[in-house]
């Protein structure tokens, strides 16, 4: 892998270069944009785009297509609904899905699309309350505080979601507004086989040769589709080398500016330590699949997940552990630091802020087995769900500002679409999942860690995670909706063996999590809002803060790149898919495709890569054109582009997208999808009859 040049980003403070930047939308740098592209976004120009883009499930983006709440996604991100919506005689994940009328589209089990509406800046009321506090009381202050606001905001509206949103780790805080659409129903998804067309060896590699897309639909209250006035009509000609590109989407967690300390935990311990229980995890579901047809039917999603993953945090810890590019994240913190100490108000002030983080990460390290293991969870669903229960059946007894983050009035209705979720609930693999966890947790602790006695007794993992999981009635929407409504008192009655073993074990997460919020997070927020306030006294706001999970805008345009010595062409063609075609998977096409091969021009784009600046979150995000038209959709990043939760190379880094023409083709040609395309690009005149393998 090309290591990353010295950049702006890895200071993690002075203005970004080149094409540098996930912009939040009160924060976009029109006038660079222009100065370097000739196009400078207006306000409105942002509004509509920002009004258009959708955030996908819990860590995907989308966009709205039509005005009637076609919304455009990766096959990746809608795996879950489509395998929650797949049987053993009706698999959607390998044969693929197009309703053919309105009547057919068919409800996710759990799936939510959200649209960000509106932002507004409260940092100023947040630093007020705060001010002069710490430990305890700042954890507790900020947490009061940002409850309220997001209830005031909420207003009791059940299709509505306030979040804070911490910026510049602490430097800003800003109140996000979401339109929630909670009934989204599957309209079309192609064939796994395509979708995901070179599997793990082609995954987060270019060239590429996928058609990783799924349209799903919003739907209003009333049971009728949604109606998205502000929404992405689809470009005549696509893409082309050269173009300005802007992709508009929620891109998850970097790490720019974190400090050493912080890096050097993940470096040391935090990227190996998942790397390791995550390829333990590859191995389990691979046994599991090896059972039978239907046990890898099951568990296909978790095994995609758990491959993409382990590829992605190696791609993070090799740019850690290269010494070239980690020095030069000591020499700009060292830089920083410098011209904080040079000042000596700045210095009574900030001064002390990296040392604090540090302090904290050592106690982390003295508490991170106990945290992971009591806190973390017993890896299956049905325990996710009783903890939930438990913790609400507790937290909702409390005033809204002292409840547990997640579990105050604003968080409860996305907590309760959640939990009663109808997704289908697999016994055997969930035996699976948490006899893993459990094993997990008796290794990190040891069997004479007083939690690991209380919690296995005198059982096995195995006999364990068999007993409560086949004693547990909460697969049953029924059950779950009684001790919901029932509240505590229905809680402590249950003889529920999963509700009774996550009564059991919650006392002890919670004192951890009690731990860990008090002397480290609390601690590790205060320093980083200090240093976040010195980075801009020194650099000034003209800067982009970490990605958060939260709605971002970058620009770049279509280009390639040099690897190895060789020029990348940044467009691969269509008939170039099929030269890969070797009947064996992953390279093998579904019949669809080469069925259609002699009709499908060889010449018609098929992705394409560009320089935008995005990370893991941004699969599903539109590819736009300056007339804010689709030109494409992401679905992965290249090998180099890996190293970007820590900094940016404008050289190699980049997005890959499937070619707004290939997506076209295949819906015209392949799938014969003529009620997409009619949306898509109205006047659309199909020529075939819907494909009936689909």
């Amino acid at each position: 892998m090309k290591r990353l040049l010295i950049v702006a980003s890895l200071i993690g403070a002075a203005p970004a270069l080149a094409d540098e930047g996930m912009w939040t939308y009160n924060n976009f740098p029109a006038a660079k944009v222009k100065e370097k592209y000739g196009f400078e976004p207006s306000q409105e120009w942002l509004n509509n785009v920002r009004l258009a883009s959708a955030k996908f499930g819990g860590g995907c983006s989308s966009s709205f297509v039509s005005p009637d709440g076609l919304v455009m996604t990766n096959h990746h991100c809608a795996r879950g609904c489509i395998q929650q919506l797949s049987t053993a005689k009706k698999d959607f994940i390998a044969n693929g899905f197009y309703a053919r009328t309105q009547a057919e589209e068919i409800q996710c089990p759990a799936l939510e699309v959200s649209q960000l509406v509106e932002i507004t800046d409260v940092t100023d009321k947040l630093n007020a309350a705060t001010q002069g506090l710490t430990g305890k009381a700042y954890a507790d202050t900020l947490k009061a505080e940002m409850s309220k606001l997001e209830k005031a905001c909420t207003d009791g509206a059940a299709d509505v979601r306030c979040d804070v949103v911490t910026l510049y780790q602490g430097g800003k805080y800003n109140l996000y507004r979401y339109q929630r659409f909670q009934d989204v129903r599957l309209v079309f998804a192609p064939e796994h086989a395509i979708a995901f067309f070179g599997g793990d060896p082609d995954n987060f590699e270019f060239p590429r040769y996928d058609l990783d897309v799924t349209f799903v639909r919003a739907y209003a209250k009333d049971g009728k589709p949604a109606k998205t006035p502000k929404y992405f009509k689809w470009s005549d000609k696509g893409a082309k080398e050269g173009d300005l590109t802007f992709v508009s989407g929620h891109p998850g967690r970097t790490s720019r500016g974190l400090t050493v300390a912080q890096l050097e935990y993940l470096r040391d311990t935090g990227l190996p330590k998942q790397l390791f229980k995550l390829s333990e995890m590859r191995g389990m579901v691979t046994e599991f699949q090896n059972r039978g047809v239907e046990q890898k039917r099951v568990s296909s999603n978790m095994l995609f997940g758990v491959e993409n993953a382990i590829k992605s945090i190696k791609g993070k810890h090799e740019q850690l552990v290269d010494r070239a590019f980690f020095a030069q994240k000591v020499a700009a913190e060292q830089e920083l630091r410098a011209k904080v100490n040079a000042d000596p108000k700045m210095k009574a002030k900030y001064g002390a802020a990296w040392d604090e983080i540090a302090r904290a990460q050592d106690t982390y390290r003295n508490i991170r087995k106990d945290y992971e293991n009591i806190e973390g969870g017993l890896g299956s669903h049905l325990f996710g769900m009783a903890r939930t229960l438990v913790r609400a059946a507790e937290e909702r007894t409390k005033p809204d500002t002292e409840r547990m983050r997640g579990f105050n009035e604003a968080g409860l209705r996305t907590l309760e679409t959640q939990l009663m979720s109808k997704a289908p609930i697999y016994p055997e693999l969930e035996i699976a999942q948490m006899t893993f966890a459990l094993t997990k947790v008796r290794e990190e602790l040891g069997a004479d860690h007083p939690f690991v006695k209380k919690l296995l007794g005198k059982e096995s993992p195995a006999s364990l995670a068999t007993r409560v999981i086949k004693g547990s009635k909460l697969a049953d929407l029924k059950v779950r909706e009684q001790l919901y409504k029932g509240g505590k008192q229905a809680v402590e009655a249950s003889k529920d063996p999963m509700i009774q073993l996550a009564t059991l074990v919650d006392p002890d997460a919670r004192a951890i999590r009690k731990t860990h919020e008090e002397q480290i997070d609390a601690v590790i927020r205060k320093n980083s809002e200090l240093i976040a306030q010195a980075k801009f006294e020194v650099y000034g706001t003209g800067i982009y803060p970490d990605a958060t999970g939260t709605l971002r805008l970058s620009f770049g345009s279509v280009k390639g790149y040099t690897e190895d010595g060789k020029q990348v062409n940044p467009i691969t063609v269509m008939g170039n898919t099929f030269d890969r075609h070797t009947g064996e998977e992953p390279f093998a096409l579904p019949k669809s495709w080469l069925a259609a091969q002699k009709q499908l021009p060889n010449a018609t784009p098929m992705n394409f890569v560009t320089t935008n600046d995005i990370i893991g979150g941004n699969s599903g995000s539109p590819v736009i054109n300056k007339d804010a038209e689709i030109i494409g959709l992401v679905f992965d990043g290249n090998i180099q582009s890996l190293g970007g939760d820590y900094g940016f190379d404008e050289s190699v880094n980049r997005t890959v997208a499937v070619h707004s023409e290939a997506l076209i083709e295949a819906l015209k040609t392949v799938y014969k999808a003529d009620r997409v395309l009619e949306e898509l690009r109205p006047g659309t005149t199909p020529t075939v009859k819907a494909s009936p393998g689909l």
